[in-house]
Order: C-alpha cells, then sequence, then structure tokens
C-alpha cells in the first residue's frame, strides 16, 4: 500500500533478492494509498509488458483497481496479491496472505487473558480486507459480556494519523478507554506515541498485529506496549516469488497461501533472544531497581 511502511519494503527486498538472483528485473512502484496512482501504475507495467504484476492493493473492493488488473490479466500477465486479497479472485493467479482472522483472534485471547474486562479503542484501515478479516476475528473471539468495542477510529494504517487521531479521541474524554487495540503495527506506534505525548506511561495497553521491527522494540522498552500478532514479511515476500509463473508452470492447486500469525509480547521476544544467544534477558524495570530489593525474575516463555 505505501513503502514508508518497514513492513512492505521486507516484501519487496526479498522480491529484490529473487529476481537479482535469476537476472530479472524488478520494477518498484509505492502507490502512497492513492488508488488513482496505483491504477496508472498498473497500466504503466502493462505497456512494459512485465511478466508478473505483484501487488498489495490500495483498496481490494475498489472497481477502478479490479478493472485496471483484469485488463493485465487479459495480456496474460499473472497477477499475485500479497498481504491483502481482492474481493473479487477470478483474474487473480495467486494471493498470498497471513491468517488474519486468525491474527484477530489471537488478539483477542491475549487481551482477555490479560484484562478481566475492558472498554476498546480500535484503530483500523478499513479499505485493507485483511484488516476486515482481522477485525471479524477479534469481534468473534471476545467476550461480549465484558469486552466491548466502544469506538472505531480510521487511521489509514499510518502512524501520524494514528497519533493525531489517538490524541484527539483520548483529549475529548468523553469515553474511559482500558484498551487499545491497532490492527497493524504502524497504527499501534502513533497510538503509543500519543499516550506518551499524553504522559500516560504503563496506563493504557496498545495491542497491534504484524510484529514489525519497529513495535518488537517498543515492546521491550515502552510499558504502554503488550504485544503483536507476528507476521512475516519475508514469508510473504518468499512465497510470492514461489508463485511466480517465472517459477511454477501452474499456481490452480493453491490458489490462496495462509501463513499461520504468532503471538508476540515482550516475554516471547526474551525467549526468542535466549534460544538464538544462549542468555537471559531480565525485564526493563530492573534497570530501576531501588537499593535494597531483591532482583527481578527473568520474564520468559511465549
Amino acid at each position: 500500500m505505501t513503502l514508508n511502511n518497514s513492513f512492505y519494503q521486507a516484501i519487496n527486498e526479498e522480491l529484490k533478492k529473487a529476481t537479482d538472483l535469476k537476472g530479472d528485473i524488478l520494477y518498484t512502484r509505492d502507490p502512497a494509498l492513492d488508488v488513482d496512482k496505483q491504477c496508472q501504475q498498473i497500466e504503466e507495467f502493462i505497456e512494459k509488458k512485465v511478466s508478473v504484476i505483484v501487488i498489495n492493493p490500495v483498496d481490494g473492493e475498489n472497481k477502478k483497481i479490479q478493472q485496471a488488473l483484469r485488463r493485465a490479466h487479459k495480456k496474460k500477465i499473472k497477477i499475485i496479491a500479497v498481504d491483502s486479497q481482492l474481493s473479487d479472485s477470478s483474474y487473480i493467479d495467486s494471493s498470498i496472505v497471513s491468517d488474519n482472522f486468525r491474527a484477530g483472534k489471537l488478539s483477542a485471547q491475549y487481551l482477555m487473558k490479560h484484562d478481566q474486562a475492558a472498554n476498546i479503542l480500535v484503530l483500523r484501515h478499513w479499505n485493507a480486507l485483511s484488516v476486515k478479516e482481522r477485525y471479524a476475528g477479534f469481534l468473534a473471539t471476545l467476550d461480549s459480556t465484558k469486552y466491548q468495542v466502544t469506538q472505531n477510529v480510521e487511521t489509514l494504517g499510518q502512524t501520524d494519523i494514528a497519533l493525531k487521531q489517538t490524541l484527539k479521541t483520548l483529549q475529548q474524554g468523553n469515553k474511559k478507554f482500558d484498551a487499545i487495540m491497532a490492527l497493524d503495527d504502524q497504527s499501534a506506534i502513533g497510538a503509543l506515541a500519543a499516550l506518551d505525548s499524553l504522559a500516560l506511561k504503563d496506563s493504557i495497553p496498545v495491542y497491534g498485529i504484524d510484529g514489525s521491527s519497529d513495535m518488537k522494540k517498543l515492546l521491550l522498552s515502552d510499558p504502554n506496549a503488550k504485544a503483536t500478532v507476528a507476521q512475516s514479511p519475508i514469508a510473504l515476500g518468499k512465497k510470492s516469488c514461489k508463485r511466480s509463473p517465472l517459477q511454477l508452470t501452474s499456481v490452480a492447486a493453491d490458489l490462496l497461501v495462509r501463513l499461520r500469525a504468532h503471538p508476540f509480547s515482550r516475554r516471547a521476544e526474551n525467549e526468542r533472544r535466549e534460544l538464538q544467544h544462549g542468555c537471559t534477558y531480565h525485564d526493563s524495570r530492573a534497570a530501576r531497581r531501588r537499593p535494597g530489593e531483591g532482583p527481578h525474575r527473568p520474564r520468559r516463555a511465549f
């Protein structure tokens, strides 16, 4: 959708590695969340007579994007949708996405495990079908007698918009929120910045989805950062390459590939590091321990 997101940069890097290895050419274009711009880029690819278009659609239900991709498909160009699918897949050769419903489900389960009840502020990019699946999984799992989504806010999956919208919502003061569920990490990072600017430390837990490197760092340093459900942009990029017609003669047997999503928290990251490096990571609060206090227990385990 936009290359200002490290998640999509990682996917693009995997595609570049694969094309460079084969001596092929990769054209990369950033639609910057603009439907018309993405349509123009598709038309450019048609003129260049490319073999494959790998697309993360700005809006999976937009008719202009669908019509442009149909024209490409009629020109025998293979179409691979990555990370977020399109509502009409009749002209799509392959869709490579994470299990977004499960990502929402895992988020809800983790929230309910750590909060007995909650009024929840949801940050979302509603044009993305992947986000709609995450939201559906989240709502389907929540115990509605104890947990309520009291407000939904549009962020377009952008950190700066999430920052402004979260600030505006919290400063209005007409609702109390016990948790913030951001359906992508970019929005979660914006929410964390908003809480920091309001000096609300360790007050409202923020949950994200993506497992981005920036969010992982914040899980280890920001007390408001609670968890993220990790996807692998590297795996998405690699699987996109494997379903390229340059490598496969047919994709009909597996039109939709779902990658399992995994919960990520401070404790999960500490354990991952312990397994990788053979050392124990302690909670950052140990550094703030007062004289005479005993050592804190290492935070371990998924």
